[in-house]
């Protein structure tokens, strides 16, 4: 039988059976990007069809491939083949059109998008693990998550920003947070002064943060905007072992603080010695604001208070923080989405 298998993990486990590869092909290949973009399209037909929760897990798992593989495989090798995809995270497409899991059970038939009742999209066992751990946390504090939510990406999955990447954009966030502040205070600090007090900001801003730090007089909004990239700053700062906690979302970070432990330190050094926290710790955080935001967004769609204080604010800015950090969909600092 000639299987495609379309694998989340880094680095999947060699093919211990009897086989035929056929080829194999990784992110390195610019391809498969397209052909990922192309499967997408596939299985929604187009747009055509309504999202069901197997599609959403489905869709989420091709957006993580990092390893394609096509194979023959006889049928007396199909077990083995099967607890290998396991292993390796992967989801097959067979001749039929079907997409399946590792055990060949359904998840989207090609006539009708419908899934096998029995068919689980695979995640690494981490990350089921993890929002195990996160939904007992919030259930004991009487928060109700949405059970139908996926993990998040596992730590075989996950491949992180760079120490100094996250040094050099913390410093970013902290050049345009702080004219924010003057400018919202209506006590604006020149542009230059900040350059010459943080220099290795105007290395890495971005495009929106290049045009808000140009603009002589922005405009309301993007003064708002780019003042609540303190939180972003603090989650950051936290990745970097600058504190020892993220506190719960209930209220905005501690701004002379977070501020003062960027302008105290020398910044070239910050650079060149910046270490990130374990993917697990990270991954921990990820996986439990994913899940605070749907609460948080849950109650504003009910146009209810948050339960447990959460402010949302603050949990889309740490958001944008942590998915950039995770590089979640691959996006750039100023097209980093959230999603619930």
């Amino acid at each position: 039988m000639l299987i495609n298998a379309y694998c989340t993990h880094r680095n999947p486990p060699s093919l211990e059976f009897p086989h035929e590869l056929i080829g194999s092909r990784d992110l390195s290949d610019p391809e498969l990007a397209e052909h990922l973009n192309g499967f997408i399209g596939f299985i929604m037909q187009g747009g055509e069809r309504e999202m069901t929760q197997t599609l959403y897990h489905v869709y989420r798992h091709i957006e993580r491939v990092q390893n394609h593989l096509s194979l023959e495989v006889e049928d007396d090798h199909l077990d083995a083949f099967a607890a290998w995809a396991w292993e390796a995270n992967a989801i097959v497409f067979l001749p039929d059109g079907s997409v399946c899991d590792p055990n060949g059970n359904v998840l989207v038939s090609p006539e009708d998008g419908g899934s096998d009742p029995e068919a689980q999209v695979p995640y690494p066992d981490d990350a089921l693990k993890r929002k195990q751990a996160v939904s007992q946390d919030l259930h004991a504090l009487k928060l109700q998550p949405y059970e139908g939510l996926p993990p998040v990406i596992g730590e075989n999955e996950v491949d992180l920003r760079s120490a100094k990447e996250v040094a050099r954009r913390a410093i970013a966030l902290m050049a345009v947070a702080i004219r924010a502040e003057s400018l919202g205070s209506g006590q604006p600090i020149p542009v230059e002064e900040i350059r010459e007090r943080l220099p290795q900001a105007f290395e890495v801003l971005s495009p929106v943060e290049q045009d808000f730090m140009n603009a002589d007089s922005p405009d309301q909004q993007s003064i708002i905007n780019h003042a609540w990239r303190y939180e972003c700053l603090y989650v950051l700062q936290w990745a970097l072992g600058h504190f020892d906690e993220l506190h719960f979302p209930s209220a905005i970070c501690d701004v002379p603080e977070v501020a003062g432990d960027i302008l105290q330190r020398d910044r070239d050094e910050m650079i060149a010695e910046a270490q990130l926290r374990p993917a697990s710790e990270i991954l921990d955080e990820v996986d439990l604001h994913f899940r605070l935001h749907w609460i948080a967004r849950q109650a504003s769609q009910e146009g209810t208070p948050p339960p447990a204080g959460l402010d949302i604010g603050v949990i889309q800015e740490r958001r944008v923080a942590l998915n950039w950090l995770i590089r979640f969909e691959n996006a750039d600092w100023d097209d980093v989405d959230c999603p619930t």
